[in-house]
């Protein structure tokens, strides 16, 4: 006997005639898992049941792509990807943009960043990708001077100047928020500052600006491209129904590409 998960599911067989095909997509914690289960909902009466998937880190759900046990992931962008391609050997490719999550400084400890005290211990990713945007960031808001030439992938042996005496700490994106209370501030990426009940909008005292080269990606094995459930998938993604739902629940947080 056939088991439906959802009625969308049983509705779209109705329907279409034909068997739901069925997916997992692994995600982050926070907007990302948030947004991929409304996307389940808007790709079910389409024939696309999506199994959501959440992972704890950045490196697992790339692995668990390229090993097969997930169809598709969304939760990182095109420099952390291509860092991963280069690093691991995945043979991963993107085929739509999704959202940008600005990344934020947050302290538990000053209100300004003018308050940011001398030898101040800052909190960063310990991934080369989002460690080098979190340098980045600290050099638009005057903090440090990176050496030209370090592109997108900084460490913090490119700082060249760094007139507060700026402590960095690396730690892995997902423990950032709870080590506020140990640090003075730290950069953290939103899908973790959502996931610890920070806003973005409201508790960050500083973030990156609007026009970063950090969209998110939807990522399938190469070779899946034109698979039809990633065609179904995409439009789910992109929908009108999918922006009205991220507009109004993020109020700006996070930004649609589409």
């Amino acid at each position: 006997m056939l088991r439906m998960t959802t009625l969308a599911s049983a509705l779209a067989l109705i329907a279409g005639g034909a068997l739901a095909e069925e997916i997992k997509v692994g995600v982050s914690p926070g907007e990302h898992a948030e947004i991929m289960e409304e996307v389940a909902k808007i790709a079910a009466p389409k024939g696309l049941e999506i199994d959501v998937i959440e992972f704890s880190d950045y490196v697992v759900p790339n692995q668990a792509l390229a090993d097969g046990d997930i169809q598709a992931n969304s939760f990182q962008h095109q420099p952390y990807l291509d860092n991963q391609v280069k690093d691991r050997g995945f043979d991963l490719v993107p085929v739509a943009t999704t959202i940008t999550t600005p990344m934020g400084l947050y302290s538990s400890k000053i209100a300004s960043l003018d308050d940011l005290p001398e030898g101040a211990q800052v909190g960063i990713p310990n991934d080369p990708t989002n460690g080098g945007r979190a340098l980045l960031v600290l050099q638009d808001l005057g903090q440090i001077k990176l050496a030209e030439g370090t592109g997108l992938t900084p460490s913090v042996l490119d700082v060249t100047e760094n007139p507060k005496g700026i402590k960095f700490q690396e730690l892995d994106a997902a423990q950032l928020p709870r080590s506020l209370a140990d640090l003075d501030a730290a950069l953290i990426n939103t899908n973790y500052a959502l996931a610890s009940g920070l806003n973005p909008k409201t508790d960050a005292i500083a973030t990156e600006k609007a026009d970063s080269p950090y969209v998110n990606i939807i990522v399938v094995r190469n070779g899946d491209q034109e698979q039809p459930w990633v065609k179904t998938l995409v439009e789910a993604y992109h929908s009108p129904e999918l922006k009205a739902f991220i507009d109004e629940k993020y109020q700006g947080s996070v930004i649609t590409s589409w």
